[in-house]
């Protein structure tokens, strides 16, 4: 059978004619003028095959062939050592993106062990015959078996106003900036039978805290009386007494404020500020993007506390178990540190400065 060769790709000839000008000490722009194509071409021809001392035109030419060849083996079935490392950080919920990022940190000078996110994904839903088991997509944080555009989140909540509520508007510039650690985001992830956790997210490191809110007694028995206490767990008393219990186990340096919504969970936010320590500040309505930080880490925690599920299962070791696990995975926004690194050279530098901290 004949191959027919694109026009765009480099002839016998041309090649024939590259090599000796190359033998030749001729410059790339020189040979790319006579041959009529743009530099980058015949550079990156050379290169492609062992460079201006080692190019020749018969063995250039048999690679350019057995490169246009079909379907190709991919690139993490050519590595099994990078296919290796790969699939166990996705055993251990790592996102495609973080691997990519880890292994370029990890393995600086060794370019072979670089794989994009983009290959990961493909390894899994396109060439995942023989490279990675399809089972590691049960690790994803989408747990989908195929790629799918996101869309926007329809879910909405009840929200009341706050009481001498301080906006936003008025929170600290060095919040908005994350220039210095202590500025924390809040919020409630929901689940089946009005259970709730709650959320802290601290702005600098991303360094999560899950705030555990357990039904109280009497939840789901009888009528419910108005104006009674908030058995679900996620009432205003419970969610400050469990943001005190939290953020007071830290150093003052790093309470210096909290961005909430319009929840009225945390319609108790001046009693909260004279226990922690905690100025409250509250977002615009319908602005869930001004405290982007939290609702990415509320995306990510989908994945441990998937839609439509009881949370009110999940006891407080479980609660702690899921955020040492957010906590330890290498962030890009960080230079691929992990959210735990970064809080705690920050713990590291208020110890050494003679700031004591709560154990």
């Amino acid at each position: 059978m004949s191959r027919c060769r694109s026009r765009l790709a480099l002839s016998s000839a041309e090649r024939e004619e590259i090599s000796r000008e190359v033998a030749a000490g001729e410059s790339v722009r020189v040979i790319a003028a006579r041959l009529g194509r743009a530099p980058s071409t015949v550079s990156r021809e050379v290169g492609r095959n062992g460079g201006r001392d080692a190019y020749r035109a018969q063995s250039a030419d048999a690679a350019a062939w057995d490169r246009t060849l079909r379907p190709k083996r991919c690139r993490l079935a050519q590595r099994p050592r990078v296919a290796t490392l790969v699939a166990g950080k996705l055993a251990q919920d790592w996102s495609p993106q973080q691997i990519a990022g880890w292994l370029r940190a990890t393995y600086p000078d060794d370019g072979s062990t670089h794989v994009s996110h983009e290959l990961i994904y493909l390894s899994l839903f396109v060439q995942a015959r023989g490279v990675l088991g399809k089972e590691l997509t049960a690790h994803l944080r989408t747990r989908r078996m195929m790629r799918r555009v996101k869309t926007a989140s329809t879910a909405g909540q009840g929200r009341g106003q706050i009481r001498d509520a301080v906006s936003i508007r008025d929170r600290p510039t060095q919040a908005s900036d994350r220039a210095v650690p202590g500025h924390w985001e809040g919020d409630l992830v929901i689940g089946l039978n009005r259970s709730a956790i709650g959320t802290l997210v601290e702005r600098t490191t991303r360094f999560t805290l899950l705030l555990h809110l357990p039904h109280m007694p009497g939840h789901g028995q009888g009528v419910r009386v108005k104006n009674g206490p908030a058995l679900a767990g996620h009432g205003a008393a419970a969610v400050r007494d469990a943001i005190v219990t939290q953020i007071t186990a830290l150093p003052e340096q790093l309470r210096r404020s909290l961005t909430w919504d319009q929840g009225s969970e945390l319609s108790q936010h001046a009693q909260l500020g004279v226990q922690a320590g905690l100025p409250v500040y509250f977002c615009d309505p319908h602005s869930p993007w001004q405290r982007g930080t939290n609702e990415n880490t509320n995306g990510l925690l989908r994945q441990y506390f998937p839609k439509g599920t009881d949370l009110a299962r999940h006891s407080a070791s479980d609660l702690q178990a899921v955020a040492a696990t957010l906590n330890a995975g290498p962030r890009k926004t960080l230079g691929w540190k992990t959210p735990a690194e970064a809080f705690n050279e920050h713990l590291l530098s208020l110890q050494q400065d003679g700031v004591a901290t709560t154990p």
